[in-house]
């Protein structure tokens, strides 16, 4: 991928972001609900409601209040919460990191299971074990992340009450964290107790997450190794005496991750996105839990910023994504 095309696609992701800016920004405001109505105290005057509609600058029309708020972006400032009077990217930017470190190690475990599970049934799938492999796959996929959030839950939490239920660390714990990505600092800053209680804290939602994920995962590499493992540069590795576990390893693997590599990416954008359900069972305080909060508080500031956010990060990973595959495969790089 040439300069070229990275600036076309920082382009068309301004353009993008645009669009779902005027789209959130316009839907927010014809659903029925108003958000003053929901923060006024019993009693309030009209002149207080009034006022309160000036303040967050909801008393002009809708073009009017998207140039305004697009100005503010422009400059950094998305407005502040209708609920927690504070500017709104401040917040999401406090509960972002959760949500990031949830996601990649979601992301990871999905990636790490569903690799051993496709290479094993690439292995065994002249055996009888290889339709096993194919109904346990199935089965994983149909089951959403919140079922498995459910499931989790009762066995970990209340059969085996081996794992924290709820939170992203023991309320106990005072550590003055520099940064807010707990898990790594943890780990980085040697601090292994704290790592292990944030693990702890991050495992039930970060399995409900990567279940059904690492399923997919499994069944795509599945399917390209069982492609490659055809192709006639196998078949002379194969003549050579290599053995199945090479030949899956070294030869069809590295030629089989293109596709899984594409499926990541884009399903690690939904992941971030998806987290909303899961960290809510979870009380995990993530931008996903916040999204609740504010869809139910009608925080207008609130729900375009985490929106933009999802958006932004969705087009990063997905350039990435795609810089990487082209890094992997030599016929992209050069065509």
């Amino acid at each position: 991928m040439t300069a070229t095309d990275v600036l076309n696609r920082l382009m068309i992701a301004i353009v993008t972001l645009f669009g779902v800016a005027v789209i959130v920004f316009v839907l927010i405001r014809v659903v029925p609900g108003d958000p003053i109505a929901m923060m006024i105290a019993p009693g309030a005057s009209a002149d207080d409601i009034a006022a309160l509609r000036a303040r967050y600058g909801l008393d002009a029309s809708i073009p009017v209040q998207f140039g305004l708020w697009l100005q503010g972006v422009v400059a950094g400032d998305f407005g502040t919460s209708i609920s927690m009077r504070r500017p709104a990217l401040e917040i999401v930017a406090s509960r972002l990191p959760a949500t990031i470190e949830l996601a990649v190690l979601a992301i990871t475990v999905a990636v790490l299971g569903g690799s051993a599970v496709a290479i094993a049934s690439t292995l065994l799938r002249r055996s009888r074990l290889s339709g096993l492999f194919d109904g346990i796959n199935s089965l994983f996929i149909s089951i959403p992340d919140f079922i498995w959030a459910f499931v989790l839950v009762l066995l970990f939490g209340f059969a085996l009450p081996v794992l924290p239920l709820t939170g992203r660390i023991d309320p106990s714990i005072q550590v003055p964290f520099t940064t807010r990505f707990y898990l790594s600092e943890a780990v980085l800053t040697g601090n292994l107790a704290i790592a292990r209680d944030v693990l702890a804290h991050m495992l039930m939602p970060t399995l409900a997450l990567a279940l059904p994920l690492a399923a997919v995962i499994g069944r795509v590499l599945r399917q390209s190794l069982n492609e490659a493992m055809v192709q006639d540069y196998v078949t002379l590795a194969r003549i050579k005496g290599h053995s199945e576990l090479r030949l899956v390893l070294q030869e069809a693997l590295r030629n089989a991750v293109g596709p899984t590599l594409a499926l990541t990416g884009v399903q690690f954008t939904f992941l971030v996105g998806g987290t909303v359900i899961v960290e809510r069972i979870f009380a995990y305080p993530g931008v996903g839990n916040l999204a609740i909060d504010a869809v139910i508080n009608r925080d207008f500031p609130l729900i375009q910023c985490i929106v933009l956010t999802f958006g932004l990060i969705f087009i990063v990973v997905n350039i990435v994504v795609d810089m990487l595959a082209v890094a992997l495969n030599p016929r992209l790089r050069h065509g």
